[in-house]
């Protein structure tokens, strides 16, 4: 049955100050016009499939923003859009489903983020992974990797998806990069609210259009020999000020706790699962604060070296939250401390099941709270609906 958002798209006109109240999908769409995007397009798909539905019920409302809207016959075709950000100061966006979209988008995702982009790049991705997929068992992370795209995992909660996809803009312009920004399916259909701003339109739109093409640049062209200059920006250049970025603008959250000797790093997207599992320990609460310090990566790449070492250096254990195999984010902290000669023991995908003696963290937890562990399953109404992710 089609679903249409006639209705709720006139929450996207809610001015600077003002309460907005609604589903995931809907609250990225406004951000995406609190940004001041000039195009936005895509390729239908679930878990996001209901973005372009949204972009399309809301026309009259991007219309009068100067934004153009373009529903795409596949996921290159979409990809190509972005294009016009390589030579153009054009903020875009794009969406479809990952991982089988990104396989078709794979060739012209390369030829973009090989030259870069001087206007903010961005692709929402529904990330079909896990419980409830509907495609193969692979990541988006791979491809983030493989092209040197940032991949943005923001918290399940509408005031950090928001503030994610405004600032992945900003992320990409200082870069000259092209980003990824990540939702798995209840991401997408959460609800809640957050305080809106005023929507704006691009510097360049349909309403504010260019006086005439851009000077052409020869160092911009996918072939060689320009492609290996290309290759030496992406890790000289693009890299460092991608960190710089994510770390002055505080993108990865701290979550405080009194057991100072351990930690969790965790995925963004998988924060809420774990604050869940922690609470069934009572090691956390319902409202997010936790026992165990937790850095929360709302980008999962790059990853930023400080931050990790940072975090790492004043404890004995920590463990790694990742979703599937391979463990990228596991290595790479790995590789990190070691290259800052940290000797804290990682903990990760080591283990099927893991306890309190291999957390190293037996010492540390009350026995109070270690009499508050479930011995059994409580009944599934009152399970929460993240418990399968852990």
């Amino acid at each position: 049955m089609e679903r249409s958002f006639k209705k709720e798209v006139q929450a996207l006109k809610l001015g600077d100050g003002e309460t907005f109240h609604g589903e995931g999908i809907l609250a990225v769409t406004k951000a995406l016009l609190q940004s001041g995007v000039s195009y936005v397009g895509g390729y239908q798909g679930a878990p996001v499939s209901h973005l372009l539905d949204v972009l399309v019920d809301a026309e009259d409302i991007m219309s009068e923003l100067g934004v153009h809207l373009e529903t795409c016959a596949n996921e290159a075709s979409a990809a190509a859009m972005l294009g016009a950000s390589i030579n153009y100061p054009l903020r875009g966006a794009l969406t479809w489903k990952s991982i089988v979209g990104t396989n078709v988008a794979a060739d012209a995702l390369s030829n973009l983020s090989s030259p870069g982009v001087v206007g903010g790049a961005m692709i929402i991705l529904g990330e079909d992974y896990g419980e409830g997929a509907s495609v193969i068992q692979e990541r988006s992370y791979a491809y983030a990797l493989k092209s040197s795209m940032w991949l943005l995992d923001p918290r399940p909660d509408l005031p950090s998806i928001v503030r994610m996809v405004e600032k992945g803009f900003e992320l990409s312009e200082a870069s000259h990069a092209p980003v990824m920004l990540e939702l798995r399916i209840r991401a997408c259909h959460a609800t809640g609210e957050f305080i809106a701003k005023n929507n704006r339109k691009g510097v360049v739109s349909g309403l504010d259009k260019l006086a005439g093409p851009p000077r052409f640049e020869y160092g911009r062209l996918a072939h060689p020999p320009v492609i290996f200059t290309q290759e030496k920006l992406k890790v000289e250049e693009r890299l460092p000020a991608a960190r710089t970025f994510i770390r002055e603008h505080k993108l990865n959250e701290t979550i405080d706790g009194d057991l100072n000797d351990i930690g969790i790093i965790v995925m963004g997207g998988l924060t809420n699962s774990v604050l869940r599992a922690l609470e069934r320990m009572g090691l956390a609460d319902v409202f997010g604060a936790s026992r165990v310090p937790m850095l929360v990566l709302n980008v999962v790449y790059p990853l930023v070296p400080e931050e990790i070492t940072g975090f790492c250096a004043s404890k004995r254990a920590v463990l790694i939250v990742e979703e599937g195999y391979p463990d990228y984010i596991e290595q790479a902290i790995n590789a990190e401390l070691r290259r800052a000669d940290i000797n804290t023991r990682i903990h990760g995908k080591g283990a099927t099941t893991i306890h309190a003696k291999d957390l190293d963290i037996a010492n540390f937890i009350d026995a109070k709270a270690l009499r508050q562990v479930p011995t059994a399953e409580p009944p599934a109404q009152s399970r929460n609906a993240d418990d399968s992710q852990r």
